[in-house]
């Protein structure tokens, strides 16, 4: 008798187990990290977690929806959610981007609200507003998958690698129905850790594929859930998807061998609790840069500055790839400020004199200059 080739062919199926020693470090690491960036968060104010959030969330979209190969416009998903935030940027928006904020929001501000069928088919619907985004195929919008096998293949048409199939559609109901259950009763299981409690659930969902088309963004959005619901947090300040996006390889790789292995998924919850564990450690690295950035205005409040001046300060302060982490120059000073030459120079003297920057070891035209700390 042949063995089962896919993880939901086991006898056991979906009795899923790991091997706790295995995931102790990292589970500790990801409840190290929430506890510090929720501590963070009673040091921003109400105005700059909103703003954080929302840079979160959109972050989250994007990612979510490249992980699928899907370019989204950024500016349109950035208004859709800014308007639920309360937030006056004026942009166009989108059928497809008011869809995708209404699916974050509500898997997140509602995550008491427990996840059924009829909330999944909106969810799934949210995805698809427009009939321009439907493929060449058909597809089943706010219903279950069609009879047609489900399969993710790669190669030639004649003799394609299947990565990936999906259980049968006969039966799918009673298996969504029982993950459904799961997901409703594990909230209030003492014995599961949240973290596991995510990274089982996005893993289980996944596998089900009970869509045509959306599962994976369907299933990030779940994995947001159940953060959410083990955080009792309703505004986001990690993005998942990004960190996945990250290792977008590594994340397909661990889910193909997952389906192919047996019910003991210690290797794909090790991939998602360092994956969770990146994800945490990005945001802590935003929020104190946003804490930085506030206490530096609070302690140069007094000064007069010019716009120009205020400009460059703020991106050095944002770092990353939108600010100089090894300092700027009086030649990038001019080209961000959009200033001459004469007046980078004045404006970088008036600053160090100010005590706003400091220079950095070096000389002439290699003279480059950084926040005073």
């Amino acid at each position: 008798m042949n063995d089962p080739l896919w993880i939901w062919q086991q006898p056991d199926w979906p009795h899923f187990s790991w091997q706790a020693e295995a995931l102790a470090s990292l589970l500790r690491a990801c409840s190290q990290a929430q506890g510090r960036l929720l501590g963070m968060l009673g040091a921003v104010g109400s105005d700059t977690e909103v703003q954080s959030s929302l840079d979160a969330m959109l972050q989250n979209i994007v990612t979510s929806s490249a992980i699928e190969d899907e370019q989204l416009n950024v500016g349109s998903v950035r208004s859709s959610l800014a308007r639920r935030l309360g937030l006056n940027e004026e942009g166009r928006t989108t059928p497809l981007s008011e869809g995708l904020a209404e699916l974050l929001l509500d898997a997140t501000r509602a995550h008491q609200q427990p996840l059924d069928e009829p909330r999944l088919f909106t969810w799934q619907r949210w995805l698809f507003p427009t009939d321009e985004q439907l493929r060449a195929r058909p597809l089943h919008i706010g219903a279950l998958r069609g009879e047609e096998p489900m399969q993710v293949v790669s190669g030639r048409i004649d003799q394609p690698t299947v990565h990936f199939e999906a259980p049968p559609r006969a039966g799918l109901e009673a298996q969504l129905a029982v993950f459904l259950a799961w997901f409703e009763s594990s909230r209030s299981d003492p014995s599961l850790d949240p973290f596991l409690r995510a990274g089982i659930a996005h893993f289980w969902f996944v596998t089900l594929h009970p869509f045509d088309d959306g599962n994976g963004r369907l299933t990030r959005a779940i994995t947001d859930l159940a953060l959410a619901q083990g955080e009792q947090q309703t505004i986001r300040f990690h993005a998942m998807s990004a960190s996945i996006l990250d290792d977008r390889t590594g994340y397909y790789r661990i889910l193909e061998a997952s389906q192919k292995g047996t019910l003991d998924i210690t290797a794909w919850l090790q991939w998602f609790l360092a994956t969770l564990h990146n994800s945490l450690e990005q945001a802590l690295a935003r929020i104190d840069r946003v804490l930085v950035k506030a206490r530096f205005w609070q302690a140069h409040r007094s000064q007069t500055l010019s716009a120009e001046q205020v400009k460059v300060l703020n991106r050095l302060l944002d770092g990353g790839e939108q600010g100089f982490e090894n300092g700027i120059s009086a030649a990038q000073y001019q080209a961000v400020a959009k200033v001459s030459k004469a007046t980078a120079t004045r404006h970088l003297s008036d600053l160090l004199e100010k005590g706003c920057i400091e220079r950095l070891p070096g000389g002439g035209r290699s003279t480059r200059y950084q926040i005073a700390r």
